[in-house]
């Protein structure tokens, strides 16, 4: 009986994959067809085909296979999008990527928290819980809107390290407030300063050492012995980074960012593959990374919670506003202005306000502080679905025109 059970379910899973690439596909090629960023449509397609609409896929939140497809799936994209920046365009922004995801991780934080406040008539310790969880923007989503859209190198590629950085830093900052929320702990900034400089410190360093490893093991003229073996050692890197960092209490997201960065500038290192190893690796890791696209943003769709929404969404709309409007505007401008090596101009800097969509990371701690009894925890994860509809549906479908209109597309140089 129990093999039966297991069958069944396994077939069960099957046929949800099955569905999910079945759908991904066709949306995925009408995304192309209307230009928009495919990852706005599978949201709409994951809406749609969810326990709420049609019923067809149905995969909890808190279920193991959830998380699974979450984390492996953000972490390649991660990596995909590591492996597209260059150093040499790093080393012109880097002081405004660093201001960008801590401060202003901060910045957006008090800004939301603010507007919660006032909207919802919260304690101002639980409006912050609420603006810290939504406050770190997503890699899952930007990389592959910036992968189909290309803009100007500096700004695309400072929103895609901004996005991977901020990650550690919001996870920070929400758990040092629930902690306060609790009652269960006392505000040290020392102490958090400590933490979010050990979580970047370890994740940078265990993502350095692993890309400088499988680069060396896949492009070195000498030891290269598992060149044609590179699709699968990203694999087992891309894993091997995530749980070697988190396993030291460090952001195994940053780990995972830094190993794409080293795989993709290896001729820096002075490692070069031969070009048809590069060419089916570049397929393999483009193939996967949109396989992972299609899961994650299906499934984010499917687990849309459209009663919960319903209760809260004209004060979420009015805090999400703010938290677009507002709270990006005025922490792209207190952080990359000052950075006078950058030379931030007036369009870039319109045009990276307007870029910091919501997504995997911030819906992942919604449901972390669902399970944990947090204050509120209802109320905070309808403001950050709300948060993730809005700023993917309205601002990664305009993240062309957009840049477009402020020249700032790669064919406008």
């Amino acid at each position: 009986m129990e093999s039966s059970a297991a069958i069944e379910l396994a077939k069960h899973v099957l046929l949800t994959f099955g569905l999910i690439l079945a759908f991904g596909t066709v949306f995925g090629l009408l995304a192309q067809r209307l230009k928009v960023p495919d990852v706005a449509v599978f949201l709409l397609v994951g809406m749609a085909i969810g326990p709420a609409a049609m019923g067809l896929v149905d995969i909890k939140p808190g279920s193991a296979l959830n998380q699974l497809i979450l984390i492996f799936g953000s972490c390649y994209i991660l990596f995909d999008g590591g492996a597209s920046l260059r150093l040499k365009v790093l080393k012109e922004v880097w002081i405004s990527i660093v201001i960008m995801a801590t401060v202003g991780v901060l910045i957006t934080a008090f800004i939301t928290a603010a507007a919660a406040w006032y909207v919802f008539s919260l304690p101002f310790i639980v409006a912050l819980l609420l603006a810290s969880t939504i406050a770190s923007t997503d890699p899952a989503t930007l990389v592959p809107v910036f992968k189909q859209v290309k803009i100007k190198d500096r700004v695309a590629q400072t929103v895609m390290s901004e996005s991977a950085f901020n990650d550690a830093t919001g996870a920070i900052i929400t758990f040092v407030v629930l902690g306060l929320a609790m009652g269960q702990g006392e505000f040290s900034f020392g102490t958090s300063l400590l933490d979010l400089g050990k979580q970047a410190g370890i994740g940078l360093v265990a993502g350095g050492v692993l890309g400088y490893l499988a680069a060396l093991l896949i492009a070195h003229e000498k030891y290269a012995f598992l060149q044609e073996y590179a699709p699968v050692v990203t694999l087992m890197a891309v894993i091997g980074a995530y749980l070697g960092a988190d396993g030291l209490q460090a952001s195994g997201f940053m780990a995972v960012f830094v190993f794409g960065i080293v795989i993709g500038n290896k001729d820096v290192f002075g490692f070069e593959m031969h070009e048809g190893e590069q060419e089916k690796m570049e397929d393999f890791v483009a193939t996967t990374a949109l396989v992972m696209r299609m899961f994650i943003f299906i499934l984010l769709g499917t687990q849309v919670d459209f009663d919960l929404m319903a209760k809260y969404w004209l004060g979420g709309v009015a805090v999400v506003l703010v938290f677009m409007l507002v709270a990006r505007p005025a922490t792209v401008f207190l952080c990359a202005l000052p950075d006078r090596r950058a030379r931030w101009s007036f369009k870039e800097m319109l045009f990276m306000c307007w870029t910091r969509e919501t997504g995997v990371i911030p819906g992942a701690l919604a449901g972390l502080l669902m399970g944990l009894g947090a204050p509120e925890a209802k109320l905070i994860a309808s403001v950050t679905f709300i948060a993730i509809l809005m700023t993917i549906l309205l601002q990664a479908t305009t993240t062309k025109w957009l840049a477009g209109k402020l020249g700032l597309l790669m064919d406008q140089s």
